[in-house]
């Protein structure tokens, strides 16, 4: 007997959701410097880490090309290509980006909208005591979300969103040491006080400072995963 009809077909959103799974998976090991610059990724091991088949992990290779951060060589394979100079590159958008977007804040931020940082800042500051480092990336992100809203800034916004899972990376890189944790809510208060006083050009400064000061020691552990790379 026919048995094609015991197990109905996957719907498309699974399938979508699964891509985007994978592909953020991926992209996480590359920025993180897990998956090294100038590594060959095999497939067929990934997907078989993964228990997934090799058909969303080609997918995920297309998008990372199309971002520079792996190449595909005809009968080769695909290698890795994100090393700490690119990191860099992208700390230094990201800190053009975000200071643009503070001094803009600064001029149009709504009171409401600097009530909603306080209590963030207080969530912060509670975070720092639990040590759930996922939480604070969380509020973190938030914080970092009600200045973009504050801004108006639609265009830059959208310029910093294809940035999001590379911050997000280097946050969780940065954040899983205390004394940055102690650092970064520290440097969000001070963020916030320029916005709520309307001082555009000391927002534009301390933002600029805090994503620079970050993304070097996230450029640091890259560096380091390089390094220990090329000893290995």
């Amino acid at each position: 007997m026919e048995r094609d009809d015991v197990l109905l077909p996957v719907e498309p959103v699974f399938l979508k959701s699964l891509r985007s799974h994978v592909y953020g998976l991926v992209r996480d090991a590359i920025l993180s410097g897990k998956l090294k610059s100038g590594e060959k990724l095999n497939e067929r091991q990934l997907a078989g880490s993964l228990g997934i088949s090799t058909t969303p992990l080609k997918e995920a290779f297309r998008i990372l090309e199309a971002e520079g951060l792996v190449r595909s060589e005809p009968r080769r394979g695909i290698y890795v290509t994100f090393d700490p100079a690119q990191a860099e590159e992208m700390m230094l958008a990201r800190a053009a980006i975000e200071s643009m977007i503070a001094r803009q804040a600064a001029k149009r931020v709504s009171e409401e909208q600097i009530l909603r940082m306080r209590a963030l800042l207080i969530e912060m500051r509670t975070g720092l005591e639990t040590v759930d480092v996922l939480e604070l990336i969380n509020l973190n992100e938030r914080f970092h979300n009600v200045i973009h809203e504050a801004s108006g800034c639609a265009y830059l916004r959208r310029l910093q969103g294809g940035q999001s899972i590379y911050n997000h990376t280097a946050r969780l890189s940065v954040l899983s040491e205390e004394r940055e944790r102690f650092l970064a809510v520290e440097e969000h208060e001070a963020i916030a006080d320029a916005i709520a006083e309307r001082k555009p050009d000391l927002a534009e400064q301390r933002m600029r400072d805090h994503v620079i000061r970050s993304g070097e020691k996230h450029l640091i552990r890259v560096s380091q995963s390089e390094d220990q790379k090329d000893r290995a």
